[in-house]
């Protein structure tokens, strides 16, 4: 089921570099790990991923499998500092959201 909310193109991009910071991936599996949790295309994710790598926040290189290349994608020091910096607006972009999104208690 897709969700109802659109993901901002920051969101997206702290998304791809949290991937990425548990370790270097090859297009395939990180759109894979991407889609096993977001509702997600690969005709989305290679833009993203092109302009990552144009803004120095990931790396990428070629390894030899099977008599072919796979491109893989590395998060960069100036990726994990973005990241880092993303993930603390997103706790804080979450918590706002759920403050407004609450129940009221049945006392208040």
């Amino acid at each position: 089921m897709a969700l109802a909310f659109a993901m901002s193109p920051q969101l997206l991009d702290g998304c791809v570099l949290a991937v990425l910071s548990r370790g270097d991936a090859y297009g395939y599996i990180l759109t894979q790990q991407m889609k096993s949790r977001l509702d997600i295309s690969e005709s989305t994710l290679y833009p993203v991923l092109r302009r990552l790598q144009r803004d120095g926040l990931l790396t990428v290189y070629d390894r030899p499998y099977q008599g072919r290349n796979r491109r893989y994608y590395a998060i960069t020091p100036v990726g994990r500092t973005l990241l880092a910096r993303r993930r603390q607006d997103w706790i804080q972009f979450r918590d706002g959201v759920e403050e407004l999104l609450k129940e009221e208690d049945q006392d208040g």
